[in-house]
């Protein structure tokens, strides 16, 4: 899937903490954007995003943040990763190498991801469950909301998000 610079972007499994490589790098900076999003998401609807259903509870990890990313991960952060790549908005001058092997998104490849994303959660949809256009950003609000009304005994099973 990905076009452009596969000398720089190539693939060869996921790691982290730290990514040793730009991809990894980039998915990892976009994956942290839409954890933030995903705990807010939790938060704003009254959950407790440290209590999850498929992540091991941690002190100091929203496990229920991490679920909610799941669904998401795809949809949102891979799929920019590719397009910021295809479309050469992120290129090899946009990483830095740190002692250790580790690779970082330099300042300029963080404002370019980052305004990558706002434009992204702007985007609208047809969510599959409330069947009405909704930004790409309010998706893991709404979701949240799906999930807090299945536990408070408002709906009967919890329908995850996929994108068509």
């Amino acid at each position: 899937m990905i076009r452009e610079d596969r000398e720089t972007f190539h693939l060869n499994g996921r790691n982290r903490r730290p990514p040793r490589d730009p991809i990894n790098a980039l998915l990892s900076f976009l994956y942290a954007l839409l954890l933030s999003d995903c705990v807010a998401g939790a938060e704003g609807v009254g959950l407790d995003p440290q209590m999850g259903f498929l992540h091991a509870l941690r002190p100091g990890r929203p496990a229920l943040g991490l679920d909610l990313m799941e669904e998401l991960r795809s949809f949102i952060a891979e799929r920019l990763a590719l397009t910021l790549i295809n479309r050469r908005q992120i290129t090899a001058k946009h990483f830095v190498a740190r002692p250790g092997g580790a690779i970082y998104l330099n300042d300029d490849g963080r404002k370019e991801a980052i305004v990558a994303y706002q434009k992204r959660k702007q985007e609208e949809i047809t969510h599959p469950v409330l069947e009405q256009k909704t930004p790409v950003g309010l998706i893991p609000h709404v979701q949240a909301r799906l999930l807090a009304r299945v536990l408070r005994g408002d709906l009967e099973s919890y329908v995850p998000f996929l994108a068509r």
